[in-house]
């Protein structure tokens, strides 16, 4: 209860930036298809998020640096609001992909500040505890942003003042904390080539990832328009979608740390491919139907970066673990930017099917490379244990180095 306690300022701050800034993502497929945008203009958005999304990653740590945690906070915060609340003064999708690149300069960003928070605080004793916690939050608050569209009326400034606010209320818990701020690290060092050089197949893993959610996620909504979902009834396909990945962590997480990483890996994917056939073909079964599609989906999907850096870490030594996580974040959020205007250009020329087509094609490359890499060399003698890595900032390693051990 005291270790609750004493973080749960940061905790909450985590809740309502997930809140506010996620569920601007859904509100804005929503939004631009009601004021006319097209399918690749909706897509652009959220290339534009997961733009800001690396900038913040990279920039924080040496924002933090020169002027405190605080004031770093502060100003990613009002960075995050400034791109919601301007987007009923300029409807206009060019526009729109500048605020989200905003908005994803402030998630990164405030995660990043976060975590660095969370890694100077906690102690090896409280390490597990405290992760343990902190990744139940990040995934309610994103379960929460998904149901949030339910409620929200689509391009009305009321929805966006809505989230605007949730945004600005998560400044309160950190900024007034008692706690006094910690002693800002040294920020990583960035060399995306380390990820390829410890696990080729880990670094696809983790591309193919990138893919997968930022499709899904950014596009989702779109999808869920394109063959006649009410929008209350697209918060649960979302909602779905996340809670079929967070139900997955603990029976593939138990399977990673038994078998070969590879064979779970591979497997992984080749239920992705089912699981996208499944989705196309539950468009004419019915709600519930495409909800245990959604569900599906997202069980077989969302593990996948967690086993892909498990085993990246299995050739890493303890000093190579931060930097590694560093460049695993870098590669997801190479192929996050590029998967949602992909989707969405699909989805236009080819409909709703176009999408699940490209993650599958995506994920029968994974499969194929997999087999490849299998009979490259073989699995590591000593493995780390599995555990689930939230896709935040370059800065999560330092949070999950303990745990990291060989």
């Amino acid at each position: 209860m005291r270790l609750l306690i004493s973080f749960a300022a940061l905790f909450v701050s985590v809740a309502l930036l997930q809140l506010g800034l996620g569920g601007v993502v859904p509100l804005d497929a929503l939004s631009g298809a009601a004021l006319g945008f097209s399918a690749s203009e909706i897509g652009m958005l959220g290339s534009a998020h997961f733009v800001g999304f690396f900038i913040g990653c990279w920039w924080a740590p040496r924002l933090m640096g020169e002027v405190g945690h605080s004031r770093a906070f502060a100003a990613f915060t009002a960075a995050g609001t400034i791109g919601i609340l301007a987007h009923m003064m300029v409807t206009n999708p060019y526009a729109w992909a500048v605020m989200r690149v905003s908005s994803g300069l402030a998630v990164a960003g405030c995660y990043t500040i976060i975590e660095a928070w969370l890694q100077a605080k906690v102690t090896n004793a409280t390490r597990g505890r405290a992760m343990g916690v902190y990744r139940v939050v990040d995934i309610l608050g994103s379960l929460g942003a998904q149901l949030l569209i339910g409620v929200l009326e689509p391009a009305a400034y009321v929805s966006y003042n809505l989230l605007a606010l949730i945004c600005c209320a998560a400044l309160f818990p950190l900024v007034l904390s008692r706690a006094e701020a910690p002693e800002t690290g040294p920020a990583p060092r960035l060399r995306p080539a380390m990820a390829w050089q410890r696990s080729p197949l880990a670094a696809a893993g983790v591309v193919v990832s990138g893919i997968t959610g930022a499709a899904f996620r950014m596009v989702g909504p779109l999808y869920g328009l394109a063959v006649g979902l009410a929008a209350d009834r697209i918060a649960l396909f979302l909602a779905a979608y996340v809670l079929g990945g967070a139900v997955a962590q603990v029976p593939i997480g138990w399977l990673a740390d038994k078998f070969d990483r590879r064979v779970v890996l591979i497997w992984l994917s080749v239920a992705s491919v089912v699981a996208c056939a499944l989705t196309v073909a539950s468009i004419g079964g019915g709600i519930v139907a495409i909800f245990l599609a959604a569900g599906l989906f997202g069980f077989t999907t969302f593990p996948i970066y967690s086993v892909s850096a498990a085993h990246a870490h299995d050739f890493a030594d303890q000093l190579e673990r931060v930097e590694l996580s560093a460049a695993l974040m870098f590669l997801y959020a190479v192929g996050a930017i590029a998967s949602p205007i992909i989707a969405s250009v699909l989805i236009e020329f080819f409909g709703p099917p176009g999408m699940f087509a490209f993650i599958a094609a995506a994920h029968v490359v994974l499969v194929i490379f997999g087999i490849i890499r299998m009979r490259a060399r073989p699995a590591p003698g000593t493995r780390t244990r599995y555990i689930y890595v939230p896709r935040t900032s370059f800065l999560i390693g330092r949070l999950l180095r303990r745990n990291n051990k060989d």
